[in-house]
């Protein structure tokens, strides 16, 4: 599987300059950075969590994790959970379960990013597949997907 359709026309119709390689199969983000060569730090993972009954992306770091309590009082939730893959699933039925894109306005999620990702010049991610990476400008994700940025500090925490 080539990185799906729906990401590829999101980039291209942007005019989004991207860089896509492939490498050995790997399920987790930290797996898939090494494998790619790229540094965890640069590597963003998408975590999917249900707060008060919405889902929500959030990206991070590979090497970082999700921090619930931080997150729920970030988002003014009652609760939040990582999502279960039934209720998520059915959303990216043209990418691999784990390998979902950190584009969440493509399948209708906000988005929630950690504002240690946005002082880099580049970003890495899963485009879809356990064996494609695609790389952008911070800029040009910020700028297209508008996501709501949150200090690491107040909302995600912790390395894993």
């Amino acid at each position: 599987m080539a990185i799906p359709g729906r990401l590829a026309k999101h980039l291209n119709d942007r005019k989004i300059p991207y860089k896509t390689s492939s490498h050995p199969e790997a399920f987790t983000a930290l797996q898939s950075a090494q494998a790619a060569h790229v540094p965890g730090a640069i590597f963003a993972k998408t975590v999917l969590v249900n707060a008060d009954g919405k889902i929500w992306m959030v990206v991070l770091p590979a090497t970082e994790r999700v921090d619930m309590p931080r997150l729920r009082k970030c988002l003014e939730a009652k609760k939040t959970r990582l999502a279960s893959e039934a209720e998520f699933a059915p959303l990216f039925s043209d990418c691999d379960i784990g390998a979902m894109p950190i584009f969440g306005s493509l399948y209708g999620i906000p988005v929630v990013v950690c504002e240690e990702l946005t002082g880099n010049a580049e970003i890495a991610f899963t485009a879809g597949t356990h064996r494609n990476v695609v790389r952008i400008r911070v800029s040009d994700f910020v700028q297209t997907e508008a996501p709501r940025i949150y200090e690491q500090k107040t909302a995600l925490a912790g390395a894993s």
